[in-house]
């Protein structure tokens, strides 16, 4: 049974749950355009206040996915995406840009999902773009692009133009709603394995359920105590695992895997040029927190990938990927590799 925009509201102002099929149905409305902004508004606001379930952001991002342009990808082995839903207010360099050329190296296949910065100094996009990535690939040049360098960037915008319905009322609310945690959910190359980073502890556990309705195999979805929505080294960092059908939660802390636990503040940048400088700096091997906080993410990211049997062995990859310059290399291999495809 189909609900209307008007019901749904209701539904939200009285604190109760729009169940799976009807999520569908006013998801498919929005991102065709076939609901007022007005009721748009005030949906998203109402699930908002009253608390999106699981089952309700499962739903909105399976209609994402279908209104999406797809990468495909043959073979999904090793294959992650490492993304975080930003909004944590730390305005550090791109730890998780510079974790997917680590993971890269060490032998994940890695795509990446990103958009400029909103909340932060500067985002994924932003910073490829520095280091000279084209960022704006179709889907089949994505595609070659993972097959032929290990990795592949989608800029959101060129995977999801059905947001572009949506995008002026969000834009005008200004406050964050469901849409600020579908990203990370809506990989358009359907990447089976997963680091995400989250903004709230309590979207630790949400995030992983969600992401186990949709049909994931490995996934870790981290929140770092200090705020931070990536592995941090700051502060202990909350896990949901998935594996297996499996969910499991529980903390690691930097000491766990013979690190140091160093305050994140010297992370910090204003703009796109500096988290390039930092984060080839991490990527060059420079002793400092920039390249500790990339080695630990990227062995997390080298255990979802399933490349290692533990976060702890996945350290040890993501250092060796480091000091021989391999990862380092990666960075060159991404920028010529898009560039045949400038338009």
């Amino acid at each position: 049974m189909t609900i209307t925009p008007q019901e749904a509201l209701q539904r939200t102002i009285e604190h109760r749950e729009i169940f799976h099929d009807e999520m569908l149905h006013l998801m498919r409305l929005i991102m065709r355009g076939d609901m007022s902004p007005v009721m748009s508004a005030a949906i998203i606001t109402g699930l908002r206040v009253k608390k999106e379930t699981i089952g309700e952001i499962a739903a909105a991002a399976a209609v994402m996915r279908e209104f999406a342009r797809h990468v495909e990808v043959a073979d999904n082995a090793n294959f992650v995406d490492i993304v975080g839903t930003g909004g944590d207010g730390s305005h550090t360099f791109n730890i998780s840009t510079a974790t997917m050329f680590v993971a890269a190296a060490a032998g994940a296949k890695v795509a990446k999902h990103g958009n400029r910065g909103v909340s932060s100094k500067s985002g994924s996009a932003d910073v490829l773009e520095a280091l000279g990535v084209n960022i704006d690939l179709q889907p089949d040049e994505v595609a070659a692009s993972i097959a032929e360098t290990g990795m592949g960037f989608m800029f959101a915008p060129n995977h999801h133009p059905a947001m572009r319905n949506i995008a002026p009322v969000r834009r005008e609310l200004g406050v964050r709603t469901i849409f600020n945690i579908l990203g990370p959910l809506t990989n358009p190359a359907g990447a089976p394995n997963q680091l995400m980073g989250v903004f709230h502890p309590d979207l630790v556990g949400i995030q992983v359920r969600v992401m186990q309705r949709l049909g994931a195999q490995h996934v870790l979805v981290v929140y770092g105590k200090d705020g931070m929505d990536e592995v941090s080294l700051g502060a202990a960092t909350l896990v949901g695992e998935l594996r297996d059908g499996e969910v499991r939660e529980y903390e690691i802390h930097p000491e766990d895997f013979g690190m140091q636990m160093v305050s994140n503040r010297t992370l910090k940048v204003e703009n796109a040029e500096e988290s390039r400088a930092m984060l080839l700096e991490a990527l060059g091997n420079k002793p400092g927190v920039a390249r500790e906080i990339v080695t630990l993410n990227a062995g997390t990211a080298l255990y979802s990938a399933n490349v290692s049997g533990s976060i702890a062995d996945g350290i040890q990859l993501a250092r060796e990927a480091i000091a021989s310059g391999r990862a380092r290399e990666k960075v060159d291999a991404l920028v010529r590799f898009t560039q045949q495809f400038k338009r």
